[in-house]
């Protein structure tokens, strides 16, 4: 490359970081306050983008005037959501655990994704080009877009206005107060309630705003919730949480590491192709693998006190009173003979449900009991069904092996991550999870000749004994529930107990000689060979294998399945999972806006039982048995 060229990419990676800036300093705002992790804020930005569209489309195509003021009144319009939001929903479970919350603002990404699709359609919709802006400079015999100068400016100047706010106002001075410690706060007589309600309606605005930004450079797309709040979470993790001047250098390295990738594009070297424009799909998550490695607390974040010890949990567990031994005893005689009675396509559902017990389990055992919360726990399902796959295919080797050899693969990718995801913690740890299963979704979506690329891998099916359906349910079934059971003995084993010990007081559980650290990363080695075994039944079930399976939305449904049945339940998961199955299920069959309303359904059975199904049956059971 010229110097010519690495100016261009060098400002191109400037003016993209811009945006990036905006949203994650409104993510880092919301969360160092609030302490939610807003998984809606990609979906803030999303609007912002289509809102932006509509204004400029109508009205701003006449003046720079009307252009900047359209762009304005987006961020400002996606704010008033914002707020109305944190009233109607978010203010009321703030009480209830972190992942709930988290599991309220998912259920907000599925409403507004429909939204948008009602409104704007699927089409891509690209808006009209900045007036005054629509030109190109020179720039060292290179063109480069007017606009994009623009934007290069517009993070410095965000940065500035957003320093000033905490700085210099009262208000300011209250938020990074309440980032601090919150709870002095209110004991001060500050009313939180409108605190985080401004807070939230900050950090949308400016989620909004660097939305409406793009709208010259990049069409609105459906997909941009998703794609936009993994690069936010990943920009606010790299620089620290809750440091808007980390979260500032994040984006710029980010953007800039970016562009280059795309500008250098495919080189030679030792006889083979490496297409670093391909590379921009996982560099993000790269970066922030290293960082996170080297640095834990991020760029400059601050290193976490010292753990507290903290009161469990959860109550002591106990084994299952007789009654419900025979409870499951005969639920699990009723699924076997099931096939007898009912039609084939119930069947199929069926299978999707045990496999996905066994999956949100597993998920439950790194959650629960280890107190390891993962955003990419689908990693190790999708190299489960990966690797049962490449085994047939490539190797003949036949379904029976690949039940054993497929777990052991995930045992061991589980096995490398989890030697570095154990010496972080917190929303670091979750993080770290989801830069590993975003580096093996790369792998798999772009090694063509291997893993079949974006288009995966088909014909992996079952054996002759076990092709009928009646007959792989049936081996699903005794698979899943065997896993299910390995999980609860290990539970109650002595060394569930010392992971609940290392959750509840890592403090004391070092004094007394415990070594914590790598008890969870035996752990985290464990639930990978369980989540492995659901991704070989998975792909014998499907006949195919794709990347969506590693995506981060495969995840996400995994942590959905754990919290809708309860986090401090054994059973929550199974619960979760077959609740989740069935509901999107019946709901996209029966209903063309599907996901709005399973993303309302999410968000009532959150506010309706904020300790999880399962978690409020047994409240209920235990007062009524009182």
């Amino acid at each position: 490359m010229t110097l010519a060229d690495i100016t261009i990419q060098l400002l191109n990676g400037l003016a993209g970081a811009s945006s990036l800036f905006l949203v994650a300093a409104g993510l880092s705002l919301i969360f160092g306050v609030t302490r939610i992790v807003n998984f809606a804020h990609g979906s803030l930005f999303m609007l912002g983008v289509y809102i932006a569209y509509s204004l400029t489309d109508q009205f701003g195509r006449g003046s720079p005037l009307a252009f900047w003021s359209c762009v304005l009144a987006a961020g400002v319009a996606v704010g008033v959501i914002g707020f109305v939001v944190e009233i109607l929903l978010l203010r009321r479970i703030y009480q209830a655990p972190e992942l709930f919350q988290l599991l309220a603002t998912f259920g907000l990404v599925l409403v507004i994704k429909d939204v948008v699709l009602k409104l704007w359609g699927p089409e891509d919709l690209l808006g009209p080009r900045a007036p005054g802006l629509r030109g190109a400079v020179q720039v060292m015999g290179k063109s480069f877009p007017e606009y994009d100068l623009v934007l290069i400016a517009v993070g410095p100047i965000m940065l500035g206005l957003i320093w000033l706010v905490l700085n210099r106002t009262r208000w300011g001075v209250l938020v990074r107060a309440a980032t601090q410690d919150r709870d002095m706060v209110g004991a001060l007589g500050v009313n939180q309630a409108w605190l985080f309600t401004g807070v939230f309606a900050l950090g949308s605005f400016l989620a909004g705003l660097g939305g409406a930004l793009q709208v010259p450079r990049e069409p609105a797309q459906l997909f941009l919730d998703i794609t936009v709040i993994s690069d936010a979470f990943v920009v606010v993790v790299v620089g620290g949480l809750g440091s808007i001047p980390g979260a500032f250098l994040a984006a710029l390295l980010i953007g800039v590491i970016k562009a280059f990738c795309i500008g250098i594009g495919d080189v030679q070297a030792f006889g083979t192709t490496f297409s670093f424009s391909k590379f921009t799909l996982v560099v993000e998550f790269v970066v922030m693998a290293i960082v996170l490695v080297i640095r834990p607390w991020g760029l400059l974040g601050k290193p976490a006190g010292e753990p507290r010890h903290t009161a469990a949990t959860e109550a002591p567990l106990k084994p299952l009173p007789g009654w419900l031994v025979l409870g499951f005893a005969g639920l699990g005689a009723a699924l076997l003979v099931l096939p007898v009675f009912t039609q084939s396509y119930l069947l199929i559902l069926l299978i999707d449900v045990f496999v996905f017990a066994l999956f949100a389990a597993s998920l439950h055992f790194l959650m629960g009991p280890a107190g390891m919360v993962s955003f990419g726990h689908a990693a190790y399902l999708g190299i489960g069904a990966y690797a049962a796959a490449l085994m047939v295919l490539r190797a003949g080797i036949p379904m029976e092996a690949t039940l054993a050899l497929g777990p052991l693969a995930a045992a061991l990718g589980a096995l490398l991550f989890g030697w570095f995801v154990v010496r972080l913690s917190g929303v670091y740890l979750a993080m770290l999870t989801l830069a590993f299963a975003q580096i093996v979704w790369s792998i798999a979506f772009q090694w063509d000749g291997f893993t079949g690329g974006s288009n995966g891998l088909i014909g992996i099916w079952p054996p002759a004994w076990a092709a009928e359906k009646e007959a792989f349910y049936h081996l699903s079934l005794v698979l899943c529930a065997a896993g299910l059971l390995a999980l609860r003995h290990i539970i109650f084993a002595p060394f569930g107990a010392i992971l609940r010990a290392g959750r509840d007081s890592p403090l004391r559980a070092d004094a007394i000689g415990i070594d914590l650290r790598r008890h969870q990363w035996f752990a985290f080695t464990l639930v990978g060979a369980f989540a492995g075994l659901a991704g070989v039944l998975h792909v014998f079930s499907k006949g195919s294998i794709s990347p969506e399976t590693l995506g981060i939305a495969r995840s996400v449904d995994g942590l959905v399945m754990v919290l809708l049945g309860g986090v401090q339940t054994l059973t929550g998961p199974v619960v979760g999972a077959g609740v989740f199955i069935f509901l999107q299920d019946e709901i996209a069959r029966r209903v063309e806006f599907w996901r709005a309303i399973l993303g309302l359904v999410i968000i009532v059975l959150v506010l309706a039982f904020p300790q999880g199904i399962v978690g409020f049956l047994r409240g209920r059971f235990m007062r009524a048995a009182a």
